[in-house]
């Protein structure tokens, strides 16, 4: 993954109500729980800085009204937050024009929301190239690139289909293939499985990491399951109340929540297919079994019988095959269940 910053958001804040600005200012840029309560003012985001790096899938996530789609909202402009700062690309889009505001759409962002947003009178092809449409460029060109996008996203041979005569899961592709046909530099998804049912939800997270492996787009996704995140995330923030509560990869996460609020989130995550050994192993032993050593990335799970079923720690080796830790049973059972009894 690329470190260099796509995105770069500082203090940002949206406030609702009568006059945001002024009760902002009023209270020096950081009104507390009681002023927006005694004055009427909704807090949907308050005070969240985060960077987005190039080629990162970042997710953010919380509870219904915590403010995670209004963040995505701020970053797009399509609700101009009431303070703060947003790089897009190291240019401040704050500052941008209506026009470069719609170029940036055009050409830069792709979205994807719950709502596939089809036009129903436009065939499959049609709705993946009404972007390019929009776009201006030529008919040729643009049935061209559609039809790329359809077979990227499994769904060739249904060019000629109406949304009417599609499932929730191929409408949901036509409407990635329809975002993808841009060639966005990043790509949102404001929880674009979510009105799906649970095996074609499942199936279309596995078409996301597939596209996502080919495209290696910068990605900002909002969901409120914390597994479908733990799934695809690289890191996962989580709001509440309109703040950002914790930013970190899953693994960090599952093993070192912030607060309560993360932990209840974290408590029923598949550990075993998010810690790594290398999260969890102690020391170098002289009786840890070499010979059957693990790779330091390796997950939990695909490991956990070796361990459990081994008399002796199991040691954990680098790419070169050096021995530079080792796991027990105690610290698997603890890995895999945690504190609980």
């Amino acid at each position: 993954m690329n470190n260099d910053v796509q995105i770069s958001c500082r203090n940002m804040w949206k406030i609702f109500g009568a006059n945001p600005e002024d009760f902002l200012a009023r209270h020096n840029g950081q009104p507390s729980d009681e002023a927006f309560e005694n004055e009427g003012y909704i807090g949907a985001v308050r005070d969240v800085s985060f960077d987005v790096r190039a080629g990162e899938i970042l997710i953010i996530m919380g509870l219904s009204g915590s403010g995670k789609s209004t963040v995505i909202r701020c970053i797009t402009r399509l609700n101009d937050p009431t303070a703060g700062e947003i790089d897009f690309e190291g240019k401040n889009i704050l500052k941008a024009t209506p026009k470069e505001l719609i170029e940036i759409r055009r050409h830069k962002m792709g979205m994807v929301f719950q709502n596939f947003g089809l036009l129903p009178h436009r065939s499959v092809l049609e709705n993946v190239a009404f972007p390019l449409e929009v776009q201006g460029i030529e008919r040729v060109k643009r049935t061209e690139r559609a039809k790329e996008m359809i077979e990227l996203v499994g769904l060739g041979g249904r060019e000629d289909y109406y949304p009417r005569e599609l499932s929730g899961g191929q409408q949901q592709r036509v409407g990635i293939a329809r975002s993808l046909a841009v060639e966005p530099d990043v790509w949102f998804l404001d929880e674009p499985f979510s009105a799906l049912d649970p095996l074609i939800r499942m199936e279309m997270q596995d078409e996301f990491i597939r596209l996502q492996k080919l495209l290696k787009k910068t990605i900002v996704f909002i969901t409120h399951d914390f597994e479908e995140a733990t799934r695809l995330a690289d890191r996962i923030g989580i709001m509440k109340d309109g703040k950002l509560v914790q930013l970190s990869t899953p693994e960090e996460m599952v093993l070192n929540p912030a607060d309560d609020y993360v932990a209840e989130f974290a408590k029923k995550a598949p550990r075993g297919g998010i810690i790594s050994a290398r999260a969890i192993m102690g020391p170098v032993v002289d009786r840890a079994s070499i010979t059957n050593g693990v790779g330091v990335e390796t997950k939990i799970g695909d490991i956990a019988a070796q361990v459990l079923n081994s008399e002796i720690p199991i040691a954990v080796v680098d790419e070169s095959g050096a021995a530079v830790g080792s796991i027990d049973r105690a610290a698997m059972t603890k890995a895999l269940f945690g504190d609980e009894e």
